[in-house]
């Protein structure tokens, strides 16, 4: 029998976005670790999966079943930065390597078992290369197709971690698997559904009739019978390398001055940033990692508002080298672009839109010499409290939110909102028509309608708010404050009003056990 063209070698990592978590320093190596992601555990650690911990459980489940377990979110850029170390490596010795996701790769197998001396050759010089890198628990398998010669690798045992399909096999290897191996491309229900009809593996519904396959599950169960048959003849489509965009600076002698360090980068980083023009791209999200001469590592992500200059990435290497965490002098700087992206998404636009150059030269100059956070902006985020929807971004960095603000947040002011806020509340007084106290009942409203207030001397941030009692104009609310019930330091039963003088001053109030404050005012 002679040997299929697209016979297909399959590399495949187990539990993946744990390991780049890792490798990246957002996760430690040694506790039970999870990456989950909506709220449902997708990659475990070895020690996780020592702990009882299984993929799909709730976070809650994990945790009880491990209560030492680390959580990390899910983070697909972060897998797939983590994983161009290990393609190159495997371009090294096979080229031609196709990404199936961040974890697994597939390589035509032709190629590579006719220059390394056959597919079981093939198979533990990949394993080799992958395990040199300091990654453990590495599949290969091998099958005539790409979908074959994955769960080939996902059912191979661990030593010596590789299955070989014979040519002409993939459907009788297939026919043993549980029909979820087909969910990836079926409806999500679809696997429950199939078991409910008594099929319960791949061969089953391999079985069926192919009009059958189709009038009921339409052109994804199309694909997912052809799959089941073994009919997967796609070949392995080699991926175009990545250009190295980013920098690395070795200082020998190591340097222990600030300024002699970020003097010395002058020109790679004028270097970084001509290599992402030449690839016309920016960079708007930069990782630099600053090693000292005693394996010491400070490793900081930075984000842009717009995209980084040359002294820009300057000024992040001496605000990172300025918050210290070194042990000795600096022997090695590297910058990483994470989030790159092409110069046209950020051409200026006819009439600008950017911050002026000076502005932004000139406070960029003042932080410099205050610090990082000494300069900075506020972005409106998601919360209910005016407070709560503020977030502060340091100058040059890119304004987000700490949390989003997409809906939903119940109880959330209605736009505008209001140009003045405390940084606390301070004392305010309600009172309802013949001078009886405005309070809050136990439904959440008031027990009378507010017909006059105060905002006390001690409450105002800048002269000309008023002080002593005034006409009510006009009055909305409430809206309810109903947040961190489950905890000890829940604020309780409150309510937010706002309400408008009759000088035409309006002003946000906040009600709660008997007593007024004020939050903010609006201009």
């Amino acid at each position: 029998m002679s040997r299929s063209p697209n016979r297909t070698i399959v590399l495949w990592c187990p539990d993946w976005p744990v390991t780049a978590a890792v490798r990246v320093a957002d996760c430690p190596a040694g506790p039970p670790a999870a990456v989950v992601e909506r709220g449902r555990v997708v990659a475990l650690s070895p020690a996780a999966h020592a702990a009882g911990v299984l993929a799909g459980l709730r976070v809650r489940e994990a945790q009880a079943r491990c209560p030492e377990l680390v959580v990390v979110p899910a983070d697909q850029r972060r897998d797939a930065r983590a994983f161009e170390p290990v393609l190159r490596a495997v371009e090294a010795v096979a080229p031609g390597v196709q990404v199936l996701r961040p974890g697994t790769c597939a390589v035509p197998a032709r190629g590579a078992s006719s220059y390394l001396g056959g597919e079981a050759a093939a198979a533990a010089v990949l394993l080799d290369v992958v395990e040199g890198l300091g990654i453990e628990g590495v599949r290969v398998g091998i099958a005539d197709g790409p979908f074959s010669a994955e769960h080939a690798a996902r059912t191979a045992p661990a030593v010596p971690g590789t299955r070989v399909v014979p040519v002409g096999g993939d459907r009788a290897f297939l026919a043993d698997l549980p029909v979820e191996v087909l969910a990836p491309v079926l409806e999500p229900d679809a696997p429950d559904l199939l078991r409910r009809m008594g099929l319960r593996t791949a061969g089953a519904f391999a079985a069926l009739e192919l009009t059958d396959v189709l009038a009921r599950f339409g052109a994804d169960g199309g694909r997912a019978h052809r799959l089941a048959r073994g009919e997967d003849q796609r070949a392995a489509a080699g991926r175009a390398p990545l250009p190295e965009l980013g920098r690395t600076v070795d200082l020998d002698p190591p340097l222990d001055r600030a300024e002699q360090v970020v003097a010395t980068l002058g020109p790679t980083a004028e270097d970084f940033v001509a290599g992402l023009t030449g690839q016309v791209l920016v960079c708007t999200g930069l990782r630099v990692e600053i090693e000292d001469d005693r394996d010491g590592l400070v490793v900081r992500r930075w984000l842009h508002p717009r995209f980084f200059t040359a002294a820009d990435v300057l000024d992040r290497v001496q605000w990172q080298l300025a918050a210290g965490g070194l042990t000795g002098p600096v022997a090695r700087v590297d910058l990483v672009p994470e989030d790159v992206e092409p110069q046209g998404a950020h051409a200026e636009g006819l009439w600008g839109g950017a911050p002026h150059e000076q502005v932004h030269q000139a406070l960029t100059r003042v932080q410099s010499r205050l610090g990082h956070r000494a300069v900075g902006t506020t972005v409106i985020g998601g919360g209910r409290g005016p407070a709560d929807r503020m977030t502060f971004v340091p100058w040059g960095d890119r304004p987000v939110p700490a949390r989003p603000g997409e809906p939903p947040w119940p109880g959330q002011l209605p736009p505008p909102l209001p140009a003045t806020v405390l940084p606390r509340p301070g004392p305010a007084g309600v009172l309802g028509p013949g001078g009886s106290p405005a309070v809050l009942s136990d439904r959440g409203v008031l027990s009378v309608p507010p017909v006059r207030f105060r905002v006390d001397d001690d409450a105002r941030p800048v002269a000309g708010w008023p002080v002593g009692w005034q006409p009510v104009q006009a009055w909305a609310g409430p809206w309810p404050v109903d947040e961190r019930w489950w905890t000890d330091d829940a604020p309780g039963q409150l309510a937010r009003f706002q309400v408008v003088g009759v000088d035409g001053s309006a002003w946000l109030l906040l009600v709660g056990g008997g007593r007024w404050w004020v939050e903010a005012s609006y201009d």
